[in-house]
C-alpha cells in the first residue's frame, strides 16, 4: 500500500490539533476561575505592568507573563495602592497577600468572565505547541504514522485537555521539558553553538516555567550513566576518542546551562526592575550598594523562591483509592494515571509492548527506532525514568497535573509502535494486520470518548474506576477544582431557587458566577439550614471535609462529579446523630491544615476584608513561634 504524501498527515495533525482546541478551549470557556489561577493571574499582571515580581515567587514567571500579555495589552486594571499590594513588599507577607490581590483583580477590578478568558488563551496555545512537539518527535521516532498516534494520545487526553488552558505552571514546565530532552543528545554529536544556544534556551525555558524542572540536571547524569552501562552504536568505540566524546558532550552540557542561566537571569532583571530592595539585607548600605542589590536581586528572588517552592512541596495529607493518608505514598501518581487515563491509551501502551517482544524476538537485527535516533531515544528512556521516580519519592500528592512531564513522554513511548507493526508484516503478517487494526479502533474510540467526556474532564475517571464516585477514589484538582461553579449557576437558574448553600473548594467569593450562593460549611450547619439546596465540593465528602453525611439526602452530580447539589432535611440532625454531620473532633481540613487556623476561612476572611491581612499575618507568625517552641522543648 502506497504511503501517504506529506500534505495528508500535516493535514490529520492539524485536525487533531483544532480538536483538541475546541475540547480544551470549549470546555474552559465554561469553567470558572480555578484554585490556583486567582494568585497567577494578579501575579503576571503585576510583572508586566509594574516591573516587580514580589507576588507569587515560589513559582517563577514565565508561564504567567505569557498568561498576562493579553491582559496587560488590553488595558487591565490593577489598582497598585491596595493594601494587598503594599503589604506584600514585606518579607513572607505575599504567601498571603497574592491571592487576595488575586481575587480583587479578576472580581472586583476586573470583568471575570473576559479577564480569565483571554489569559487562558496564550497556555491553550502553549498546550497545542507542546502537541506539535509531540507529534514531530513521535514521527522522528518512528515515523510518521508514530507522529500521529502520539499527537492522537495526546489530544485525547483529560488531563491535558483539562489543565492546558488553565494558567498554571505544568503545561509550560512539560513543553520545555520534552524539548530540553529532545536537544540533549545533541550535546554528544560536536554541535554548533547555535545548537548548544538552542539547548539553553529549551533549558532556561523549563527553569523559568517551575522549580521541579531542576529534576533535568539528574535526567543528564542519568543519561551520561546509562551510555557507560549500555553503550549504543553511535558512540566511539576506541577509547582516547571515547573520552574526548564523553568531555565534549560535558563541555557543550555546561556551555548550554550557562547560556540557560544568562537567560533565566536577564527575565527575572527585567521582571524585578522596580522591586525593592530592601528585603536585600544581606548587603549593607554604602555608595555602591543599591546598584550591587539590583544587580544580585535577580538570584536573590530565585533563590527565595526555590525556598518557598521547597517549603510549599513538603509533605502533606493526600487521599487516595478511599483511604486518607498522612503523608504522600509512592503508589499515588501510578494509582492516579490507571485511573485518570483513557483505558484506549493503557491498551495502546499494552499493545506496543508486546509489539516491542515479538520484534525483539523476531527480528533481533531490526531496531524499533529509525537509524541515527537511539539516542533520543534513550533520552526519552532516562527521563521518563527520572521524572516517574521522583514523583513516587515525593511526599506532596496532589494532582495529576504534576505528572505531566511524565505524561507526556509516556505518550513518546507509543512513537515506535507503528514501525514496529510494519516490520512484523514479513515474520508475522496476521500479527501485523490484527495490530494495526486493533490501533486505529482504539484511536477512534479515543476520540469517541474524549468527545463524549465534554467539557467534565477535571473529574473523568476510566472503566477501572468500576462505577464508584470520584471522592471515593481521588483527591483535589483530580476531582474538583472550583471550575465547576457557572454549573453551580445553571442548577440555581433552572430550579429558580433565590437561596443556595454554596460550600466551594476554594475561598473566592462566589457571587460573579453563583449571585445567589450563600457561603457554607458542610461541617457545621446551622439548624435553620433545614429545607434548603446546599452544594458542596465532592472534596468534601472524604478527604478535605466530613461531609458524606449529605449523601442519604436527595442529591444530584454537577460537573460530571465535581460537586454535589443536595437537598437538606427540614430538620439537620444534631452533631454526631445517625443523619447529622460529624462532631467536631472530627473535622477534616484542606491539606491537614490545623483547626486552629480556619483552613480556607482564614483567607476567605482577608479576600472579604483585607484589612485583616496584617491581623492574620500576626497570628500565624504567633502560631509558628509557638510551634517551634513546643517542638523545641520536645528535643
Amino acid at each position: 500500500m502506497k504511503t501517504p504524501g506529506r500534505f495528508f498527515f500535516t493535514f490529520a495533525a492539524v485536525l487533531l490539533l483544532a480538536l483538541m482546541a475546541l475540547l480544551a478551549g470549549g470546555a474552559a470557556r465554561r469553567e470558572s476561575v480555578t484554585f490556583d489561577e486567582i494568585a497567577h493571574i494578579g501575579a503576571g499582571v503585576s510583572y508586566l505592568q509594574k516591573l516587580d515580581m514580589r507576588l507569587n515567587e515560589e513559582h517563577p514567571p514565565l508561564a504567567k507573563a505569557v498568561a498576562a500579555l493579553p491582559l496587560v495589552l488590553r488595558g487591565a486594571h490593577a489598582d497598585y495602592s491596595h493594601i494587598s499590594w503594599t503589604i506584600s513588599s514585606k518579607m513572607f507577607y505575599q504567601y498571603l497577600g497574592e491571592w487576595v490581590f488575586g481575587h480583587w483583580f479578576l472580581m472586583r477590578w476586573n470583568d471575570p468572565y473576559s479577564t480569565v478568558l483571554w489569559a487562558r488563551a496564550p497556555m491553550l496555545l502553549m498546550t497545542l505547541l507542546l502537541g506539535l512537539a509531540l507529534y514531530i518527535y513521535g514521527s522522528r521516532l518512528g515515523s510518521p504514522w508514530g507522529g500521529l498516534l502520539c499527537l492522537s494520545a495526546f489530544v485525547t487526553m483529560p488531563a491535558f485537555i483539562a489543565y492546558g488552558p488553565l494558567v498554571i505552571t505544568d503545561i509550560a514546565v512539560t513543553l520545555f521539558s520534552v524539548l530540553t530532552v529532545w536537544q540533549l543528545p545533541n550535546m554528544w554529536r560536536s554541535p554548533t553553538r547555535g545548537t548548544v544556544v538552542k539547548f539553553g534556551l529549551a533549558l532556561a525555558g523549563a527553569l523559568l516555567s517551575k522549580f521541579s524542572s531542576g529534576l533535568l540536571f539528574f535526567v543528564f547524569v542519568g543519561f551520561a550513566l546509562s551510555l557507560r552501562f549500555k553503550p549504543l552504536p553511535e558512540q566511539p568505540v576506541e577509547k582516547t576518542e571515547l573520552r574526548r566524546w564523553r568531555r565534549r558532550a560535558w563541555r557543550n552540557i555546561a556551555a548550554g546551562t550557562l547560556w540557560s542561566a544568562l537567560f533565566v537571569y536577564i527575565v527575572y532583571f527585567v521582571l524585578s526592575w522596580n522591586e525593592p530592595t530592601d528585603s536585600f539585607q544581606v548587603i549593607p548600605h554604602f555608595p555602591a550598594s543599591p546598584a550591587l542589590r539590583r544587580l544580585l536581586m535577580p538570584v536573590w528572588i530565585y533563590l527565595r523562591g526555590l525556598a518557598g517552592f521547597a517549603l510549599s512541596a513538603s509533605s502533606r495529607p493526600t487521599f487516595i483509592l478511599g483511604h486518607p493518608y498522612p503523608h504522600g505514598v509512592w503508589f499515588y501518581f501510578p494509582a492516579l494515571f490507571l485511573l485518570k487515563s483513557q483505558l484506549t491509551f493503557l491498551l495502546l501502551l499494552l499493545l506496543a509492548i508486546a509489539a516491542a517482544l515479538l520484534v525483539k524476538s523476531r527480528l533481533r537485527a531490526q531496531s524499533a527506532t529509525p537509524a541515527g535516533k537511539d539516542l533520543e531515544w534513550r533520552s526519552v528512556w532516562v527521563s521518563l525514568v527520572v521524572f516517574v521516580a521522583a514523583c513516587m519519592l515525593n511526599r506532596l500528592d496532589i494532582s495529576i497535573r504534576h505528572f505531566s512531564v511524565a505524561l507526556a513522554l509516556i505518550v513518546l513511548l507509543l512513537a515506535p509502535l507503528p514501525r514496529m507493526l510494519n516490520l512484523l508484516r514479513v515474520s508475522n503478517p496476521q500479527a501485523a494486520r490484527m495490530g494495526n487494526w486493533l490501533t486505529i479502533a482504539l484511536v477512534l474510540a479515543s476520540i469517541v470518548t474524549a468527545i463524549r467526556a465534554y467539557p467534565n474532564y477535571f473529574p473523568y475517571l476510566n472503566i477501572l474506576s468500576m462505577g464508584r464516585p470520584g471522592y471515593t477514589l481521588v483527591n483535589d484538582s483530580n476531582l474538583d477544582w472550583n471550575q465547576a461553579l457557572p454549573e453551580v449557576g445553571s442548577f440555581v437558574r433552572q430550579r429558580g431557587l433565590k437561596q443556595v448553600l454554596l460550600d466551594e473548594y476554594g475561598f473566592s467569593e462566589p457571587a460573579a458566577y453563583v449571585p445567589q450562593a450563600l457561603l457554607w460549611d458542610c461541617q457545621r450547619p446551622a439548624a435553620h439550614d433545614g429545607g434548603q439546596w446546599a452544594v458542596v465540593s465532592a472534596n468534601y465528602m472524604l478527604d478535605s471535609g466530613n461531609c458524606i453525611w449529605l449523601m442519604q439526602y436527595p442529591h444530584q452530580a454537577l460537573a460530571g462529579g465535581s460537586m454535589y447539589a443536595v437537598q437538606l432535611p427540614e430538620v439537620v440532625p444534631a452533631a454526631g446523630q445517625p443523619g447529622g454531620p460529624p462532631l467536631p473532633a472530627d473535622y477534616r481540613f484542606v491539606g491537614g491544615m490545623p483547626a486552629e487556623t480556619g483552613g480556607l476561612s482564614m483567607f476567605l476572611n482577608c479576600v472579604r476584608d483585607p484589612q485583616q491581612l496584617q491581623p492574620t499575618m500576626d497570628r500565624m507568625m504567633a502560631m509558628g513561634k509557638e510551634y517551634r517552641k513546643n517542638k523545641n522543648k520536645k528535643k
